[in-house]
């Protein structure tokens, strides 16, 4: 009887109140998502990005047509990308994927109502696969906002909102059907992610996923999929990660700053589990720690067990940097570990990458034997920005340069010395390669395997 009384309620309701207010409750909802999706919509908006982009010689690199050809200039061509963002602001602060507006020189953003507006892209990073944009000359902007990501539960209604396939503004409806995952998502996007099966297709990257009340939980990004179509497992980025990258675009940072672990982890399985002594799988074990990690700081040694962060638990070292960067840089967070069985508590600070010692950041002149060639000293500051371990020492190549690159040369490449003398400086590295010309050995390490550079200038 009483779910006979729920569905009667969903058929009397006044047609004037429903169009005029945004559901409150499942009955209201049953009977129509159009009020939510009239008052969400407009915030939601088509963007059109164009870059131009300079295409590689076929012949580039070749050993034997590369000489040849060395005058094969490649034409420049526009690259245009197709995608959806959402407004968060009156003052036309926008959220996007990196993916639809990195790197774009022509921005162009349509709003539901048909008026377009040009934009500036003021922090874009790939690895979250996120970009704040500002439209120029907006006022009075409609705009969602966000709710705590940290409060969505499995089950909840949510709706889709974007631009799929470049036909039009397109709603679609599901619930979301997990939290917490990461490394599942397609491209460069990496962390961590909220799941739907509300559609999402091509076009739908950098759309709005809303809860019931019309407020902002997620950025959709990517799909799982085998055909390149919608298979029901799409993937959002919380809106708390968002509210982070507003800020720091409020704040003038051009590139997302997270916050330093100084360390590395891994995921704890039943088998280290059991080793441990901890007797469920969960956290991150920390493997090794840089002497400057605020961890290290705050009394954590290798060997403990994270289990969480300002009580949310963590399983992944991804899920654990996404909890930090919710944080946020300045800030303070409560991490919960385990050493020996017994359970603690640490207050450790969230700060950004340590710049000492000095990278001494250098770039070989024209009159150099490897013209372009861009080095640095590895500190934390440069090991996060290159992607290297925490225990990475040496001098590290920026850019190879086009002479660096004809050497063997390439990005990432730690340099240990040249012709057997030590690199202590990426200062002195010009000098010992004049002192080795014309015949010139690099001893360097690549990732984990070593290796020898011989070449001739």
């Amino acid at each position: 009887m009483r779910r006979t009384a729920t569905i009667l309620l969903c058929l009397f309701l006044p047609l004037q109140a429903a169009a005029e207010q945004v559901p409150q409750s499942q009955a209201q909802i049953s009977l129509s998502f159009a009020p939510l999706v009239k008052e969400a919509a407009p915030a939601v908006v088509n963007i059109y990005a164009s870059r131009v982009v300079q295409d590689r010689s076929p012949f580039a690199g070749d050993p034997l047509f590369g000489g040849l050809f060395r005058d094969f200039q490649a034409r420049p061509r526009v690259q245009n990308s197709l995608g959806s963002g959402v407004i968060l602001s009156e003052d036309g602060y926008v959220v996007s994927n990196y993916h639809v507006v990195g790197q774009a020189t022509d921005i162009r953003v349509v709003l539901n109502d048909r008026r377009e507006f040009e934009a500036d892209v003021l922090l874009a990073d790939e690895e979250a696969d996120l970009a704040i944009l500002q439209l120029k000359n907006a006022k009075d902007m409609p705009f969602l906002d966000l709710r705590n990501s940290e409060t969505v539960e499995v089950g909840e209604l949510v709706l889709a909102i974007g631009n799929p396939f470049g036909v039009g503004q397109t709603v679609s409806s599901g619930i979301v059907s997990g939290l917490a995952r990461t490394g599942t998502a397609t491209g460069n996007g990496r962390g961590y992610f909220i799941q739907t099966d509300a559609p999402i297709n091509p076009g739908n990257s950098g759309g709005a996923l809303i809860d019931v009340s019309g407020r902002l939980i997620g950025v959709n990004t990517s799909i799982l999929t085998r055909s390149g179509g919608s298979n029901g497992i799409g993937f959002a980025i919380p809106s708390a990660l968002v509210q982070q990258f507003v800020q720091q675009a409020r704040d003038g940072q051009t590139g997302f700053q997270r916050p330093w672990a100084g360390m590395t982890g891994q995921p704890v399985d039943a088998d280290l589990s059991d080793s441990l002594g901890l007797g469920v799988p969960g956290g991150v074990v920390v493997v090794q720690m840089h002497p400057a990690s605020p961890f290290a700081a705050s009394g954590l040694t290798p060997g403990d067990v994270v289990l969480a962060v300002d009580g949310e638990p963590v399983n992944t070292p991804p899920e654990m940097i996404y909890r930090m960067s919710v944080r946020g840089i300045g800030a303070e967070a409560e991490i919960t570990y385990v050493r020996d069985g017994k359970q603690e508590i640490a207050k450790v600070a969230m700060i950004p990458p340590p710049d000492e010692p000095p990278a001494e950041r250098t770039v070989i002149d024209q009159d150099g034997v490897l013209p372009g060639l861009s080095l640095a000293r590895i500190n934390p500051a440069v090991s996060a920005e290159m992607g290297l371990s925490t225990q990475a020492k040496g001098i590290v190549v920026l850019d190879p340069g086009p002479f660096g690159a004809r050497a063997g040369l390439q990005q990432g490449d730690i340099l240990n010395a040249i012709d057997g003398v030590d690199i202590v400086s990426p200062t002195e590295v010009d000098a010992l390669l004049r002192d080795a010309a014309p015949r010139i050995q690099i001893d360097a390490q690549r990732g984990n395997r070593r290796l020898v550079l011989r070449f001739r200038i």
